[in-house]
């Protein structure tokens, strides 16, 4: 028994889809950082969140990318598990460096 592969047509057409949908969470995980930053600066006398929300929201999508991509890799779609690595990663690289320069 063979395993099927999907075509190349319909692995570009999931690879879209997850790329929409991936925008979506890394935008709304930005949101959420900003909001806490937005909270931060009207609370002065505790220390901020926004750090460890972008923080939090970094290995939510390191976590996303490595079981996402990696899972796509294994089932061999290699186009969706490439845009997932490289979306999801750099969407946790993102959210890295807004958690290092605070």
């Amino acid at each position: 028994m063979g395993q099927s592969r999907p075509s190349t047509g319909q692995q570009a057409g999931i690879s879209v889809v997850l790329f929409v949908l991936d925008l979506i969470v890394i935008g709304w995980l930005l949101f959420r950082y900003g909001m806490t930053g937005w909270a931060d600066s009207a609370d002065d006398g505790n220390p901020p969140d926004a750090p460890h929300e972008a923080v939090r929201a970094t290995w939510t999508l390191f976590g996303a990318a490595i079981v996402t991509g990696g899972g796509f890799h294994l089932l061999r779609w290699r186009t969706c598990g490439t845009v997932q690595l490289l979306v999801l990663g750099a969407g946790a690289a993102l959210l890295a460096s807004l958690a290092a320069h605070r």
